[in-house]
């Protein structure tokens, strides 16, 4: 009898592990079909990872103001809390008090730097940009003191900014190889944006010695750049002589000229093999890898140049250098917190 009951047992415990796993992994279902030919979910992926990559950066920034707005407020509440006092009370009396009232300077340069949307006399008007400085002067005093208290409290914010896996090429890549920080530009040598953006990225390279490294895809935006496929396969064929980053660097500081006989000259002023590069570029021979390119910054939700993936996260256009710097100081200090503790 025994034995029969731990049989029982037994078939027990299979049946409701067969049951568990039916439910945690339950068969496809197609979302379509053709005759009887079904269609699933993710063959559908392919034309929109880049628009769901939007959107999951958006839904990314609509939490992140929600949780630093909680965060302040919570962190805010309990320092209130422990003198008794409520929030703005708290506030007035460790914060708004020791903020100095603006100057006549301050008031003046503030006027005059909206002389043109104001168009009052300063005399008439300088009460209310009494008042409006005061304000503003408070709401910055008051946020920096919410940021200290938030350091003071051990605030940790685990929420991250969504990941796509982008390649880099090691052919196109400056920098520490071994660097913990990649950023991959998808840029095309005809873009003004991209020439703009140049000097912030040497910058930005300058600040961060050995702990980032920058990759290069290409990406010419045809309809309107149309020199930017032959400099594109041009910038392949320096490459595939291993000078590619000083032909970029000529190429995007002489951006007027990049017509067939200044891409040549700027062969030969990078001192490639011109024999060997003509040959390339009157061949076609980097065509398909640059459509390649096209094809993977289109698929990872690239509408326009420059646009940059720091780590995989997404950065867009020709931003200033803090831009990239808030990126870069997340997800170094993200790569340090995974290290195992000494």
């Amino acid at each position: 009898m025994r034995l029969a009951k731990s049989w029982e047992i037994v078939a027990a415990v299979v049946t409701f592990t067969s049951v568990l796993g039916a439910q945690t992994n339950p068969p496809r279902e197609p979302v379509a079909r053709i005759g009887d030919q079904p269609i699933y979910d993710e063959e559908l992926l392919p034309s929109i990872t880049g628009q769901l990559w939007q959107l999951k950066n958006q839904e990314y920034d609509l939490k992140i103001k929600a949780l630093e707005s909680l965060l302040n407020q919570r962190t805010l509440e309990a320092a209130a809390k422990s003198k008794g006092l409520s929030n703005d009370a708290f506030l007035e009396q460790t914060v708004d008090r020791n903020v100095p009232a603006p100057s006549a300077a301050e008031v003046e340069a503030y006027y005059f730097a909206q002389k043109d949307r104001i168009n009052q006399p300063l005399n008439e008007i300088r009460p209310q940009l009494e008042r409006a400085l005061v304000q503003a002067k408070r709401q910055q005093a008051r946020q920096e003191y919410i940021d200290q208290l938030r350091k003071s409290s051990g605030v940790v914010v685990l929420l991250h900014r969504p990941k796509i896996e982008v390649t880099a090429d090691p052919a196109r890549m400056r920098g520490n190889p071994d660097a913990p920080v990649t950023i991959v530009e998808f840029g095309d040598f005809q873009c003004p944006y991209c020439r703009a953006v140049q000097p912030t990225l040497k910058e930005v390279m300058d600040k961060y010695p050995g702990k980032v490294r920058l990759g290069f895809r290409d990406f010419p935006v045809r309809q309107i750049h149309p020199q930017a496929q032959q400099a594109a396969e041009a910038g392949r064929c320096a490459a595939e002589q291993g000078k590619f980053w000083e032909y970029h660097d000529l190429l995007y500081a002489n951006q007027a000229k990049i017509d067939l006989n200044s891409l040549k000259e700027q062969a030969r002023t990078a001192a490639l093999d011109l024999e060997r590069f003509n040959s390339c570029l009157a061949g076609g021979k980097f065509k398909p890898q640059i459509e390649s390119d096209l094809q993977s910054g289109t698929g990872v939700g690239v509408t326009g140049t420059p646009a940059f993936y720091i780590n995989g996260v997404p950065l867009s256009g020709a931003q200033p250098a803090y831009e990239f710097q808030k990126i870069i100081d997340s997800q170094l200090k993200e790569l340090e917190s995974k290290k195992p503790a000494e």
